[in-house]
């Protein structure tokens, strides 16, 4: 079978960081892969070594610093198009909206759901829901949110987990409470300050990292600063962390506050699990389907900060049943369940 898997970007976001593993995970069951992508700013390989057996496509896409959002991503769409033939392929599998507009007629992976104000955005956004003929979720409640709003049916296929990769590495030096996923609204960044300053810890550092995104938080990161000055905080902020290193800052992590607003899965709490660090996630449906019982859960700024103290103490019990329910999302079962599906669609493409 030969299978396009599409995505927006090479820098580590999750949806790329899901379609590389996938990719590499299809190739190992036999598939014939080709994982395509844009070329941001010059970019011509992804964040990290990509196995010899896929193989890689990257489209040019020059950086434009005067654009406004809403006109890259449109420019985004029409350039991948223009870079893209799917008469290659039995199956083309996109990743996210760029990607789904770009093909229209597709396997569509819907990790999460957007709520855009932009009305060119927004038709995008519907667009790449309705257009593709077949869809997947990573979660039985993002797949009822499309059921709810759309009336489709998506098969929910789970996310798998790098788990050796962070069960093995060996913990950065220091203390400090760990974000993963930049400053930006849908990661309740601002709100992780309000509870580290209430958690009151100064031995105690807030590290961020990561952050690549298409989309114009200099608003939001204004009022980060702002905010963590007020509150006398002096966050370091990472920026994208080598691949090669993050493993390492994971597992040296005291604990992992995940207190997004939206959520599709949350792989990098579930790699947090897998490295034996603690989790405290904001209490939403996604997240207590996927982690249970392996994380502890908060809604108010006093509740994630009492949560990210109670984190702090030891709990070896804990430890071990995020490392367990971390070692069952497996990468290869994932990429089984994508060819089954692959399959039971193709006669509707």
């Amino acid at each position: 079978m030969r299978i396009a898997l599409l995505t927006y970007s090479t820098k580590p976001r999750g949806g790329v960081v899901h379609t590389l593993n996938l990719a590499e995970a299809l190739a190992r069951a036999g598939a014939q892969v080709t994982v395509v992508t844009l070329g941001r700013g010059g970019d011509t390989a992804f964040f990290r070594p990509v196995d010899p057996s896929v193989r890689v496509e990257i489209v040019p896409f020059a950086a434009d610093p005067d654009e406004t959002v809403g006109a890259r991503i449109l420019r985004s769409i029409s350039t991948l198009r223009e870079g893209f033939r799917s008469e290659s392929y039995d199956v083309v599998h996109a990743q996210d909206c760029i990607s789904a507009n770009a093909v229209g007629d597709c396997v569509r992976t819907i990790h999460h759901l957007d709520d855009f104000t932009t009305p060119e955005l927004a038709r995008c956004h519907e667009r790449a829901i309705v257009d593709p003929y077949a869809r997947i979720c990573v979660s039985r409640a993002v797949a009822e949110e499309v059921r709810a709003r759309w009336g489709f049916e998506p098969t929910v296929i789970p996310n798998g987990v790098e788990y050796q990769r962070f069960a093995t590495a060996r913990p950065a030096a220091g203390r400090y409470v760990l974000a993963v996923g930049g400053i930006e609204p849908r990661k309740g960044s601002i709100d992780l300050l309000e509870a580290f300053a209430l958690l009151d810890r100064p031995d105690l550092r807030l590290i961020f990292a990561g952050g690549e995104t298409l989309f114009d938080y200099r608003d939001y990161r204004a009022r980060f600063d702002a905010r963590a000055d007020e509150l006398g905080i002096e966050a370091t902020v990472l920026g994208a962390v080598p691949h090669q290193e993050l493993p390492g800052v994971v597992a040296g992590a005291a604990v992992v506050p995940f207190f997004s607003t939206k959520e599709g899965f949350g792989l990098a709490a579930m790699e947090a699990l897998a490295a034996g660090v603690p989790v405290v996630a904001r209490d939403l449906p996604v997240l207590r389907e996927v982690f249970g019982d392996a994380v502890t859960y908060a809604v108010t700024h006093a509740e994630m900060a009492e949560r990210l103290a109670q984190a702090l103490r030891p709990d070896p019990v804990r430890a071990a049943q995020g490392r367990a329910l971390a070692r069952g999302y497996d990468w290869d079962r994932a990429a089984a369940a994508h060819l089954r599906f692959y399959a039971e669609v193709a006669v509707h493409a």
